[in-house]
């Protein structure tokens, strides 16, 4: 136990220096300077709580000393690396709601310890049965906060998604991949916590692993997404959804005719006759302003029809990535991807069996 102890502070120390060492321009973004301390905050306090349990030896005094620790600990640090990812998915618009709901929790579970402890007459780092019922409260209070997140981390990521696929000619949900990965990771710790923390089997064990990967994941993949393009990239498509949004509602309300979708409808079909649609790289704002319509115009017209903008442009690429492939068999994937307008060959194969359920060879072979 010792030895898992001791290597979950190290991992811990590592895991911060990592967050504060990160380059420059992340500190100069003002969300991920803000989600980067409550990460930092959550592996130190992580540290911390691993230090205590070592040099105090609880483990080996009783169980319920580690749970009381565990509980104290675990709470704010679950709490803090929740509200960072809260923060980057809402571009740091988060309610009073989200950021106070982990101290409530905290300071609820460490109230319902006290009563407990001053209730049985003991000593507070002592078993009993009452300490044993504040800690089995304290967990659900733990779970229960744990899963807001989870629902609002959910709802957000639904949005980011619409967003990206509303904005962007191909799917950039990779982008996101981790959030969601580490969204599961939380509530599985979360879950695995109560259960855990009162027992000396082999489960602890198994919770120990699960815990550094998941702590690590969770780290290394927040650099990774700080480092790259990927918030400007959903930043964009974000605030362009908005924009739509506002358009849209200012338009409805100073009474715009309903014909309005009809004239879309006409001035999109003489703009998919010209075949714009085939050039790589293709952003709603930009197809819009090439059919002749506003943005909000395009928006509405799409979520009318009941297609995203990524959907919408890939379907029309694989319709005519279809029409090439019957009428130049010979071309290979890379040649059809750059004439449809795809990034690259791996993308448009994997699109193409999305939607048509066979590979471009498999296409061919049935002709």
């Amino acid at each position: 136990m010792e030895n898992m102890q001791f290597t979950a502070i190290v991992l811990m120390v590592l895991l911060t220096l990592k967050l504060l060492l990160l380059p420059g321009r992340v500190a100069a973004n003002a969300v991920l300077n803000k989600a980067r301390w409550l990460m930092t905050g959550c592996t130190v306090l992580l540290g911390v709580q691993f230090l205590l349990q070592l040099t105090l030896g609880l483990r080996n005094i009783g169980v319920t000393q580690a749970v009381m620790l565990n509980l104290v600990f675990f709470i704010p640090s679950s709490w803090l690396m929740s509200l960072a990812i809260l923060y980057l998915q809402r571009q740091g618009r988060v309610t009073k709601f989200d950021k106070f709901i982990g101290v409530a929790t905290w300071i609820a579970v460490i109230v319902i310890l006290g009563i407990a402890a001053a209730i049985d007459g003991k000593p507070l780092l002592s078993g009993s049965k009452e300490i044993f019922h504040a800690e089995i409260i304290a967990s659900i209070l733990f779970a229960c906060m744990q899963g807001h997140y989870a629902y609002r981390h959910t709802t957000n990521l639904r949005a980011m998604s619409n967003a990206l696929h509303n904005y962007f000619d191909r799917n950039h949900d990779s982008a996101l991949r981790w959030m969601q990965v580490g969204v599961g990771i939380l509530v599985v710790l979360t879950l695995m916590v109560p259960a855990v923390i009162f027992v000396h089997n082999n489960l602890l064990a198994l919770f120990c692993v699960s815990f550094f990967g998941g702590m690590f994941y969770l780290v290394d993949s927040f650099c990774s997404y700080s480092m790259s393009s990927a918030p400007a990239r959903v930043r964009e498509a974000e605030q362009s959804e908005e924009l739509s949004i506002n358009a849209e509602h200012d338009e409805e309300y100073a009474g715009e005719g309903i014909d309005t979708m009809q004239r879309v409808t006409f001035l999109v079909e003489d703009w998919l006759k010209k075949g714009r649609y085939l050039k790589t790289g293709v952003k709603l704002p930009v197809v819009a302003k090439s059919i002749g319509v506003p943005q909000y115009q395009l928006s509405t017209w799409l979520r009318n029809n009941d297609m995203k903008f990524s959907e919408w442009i890939t379907e029309l690429r694989i319709v005519e990535a279809k029409r090439i492939l019957k009428k130049h068999p010979e071309w290979n994937n890379e040649a059809v991807a750059q004439h449809c307008g795809f990034n690259d060959r791996s993308y448009f194969q994997k699109k193409f069996k999305e939607v048509t359920g066979m590979s471009p060879a498999d296409y061919i072979a049935r002709l």
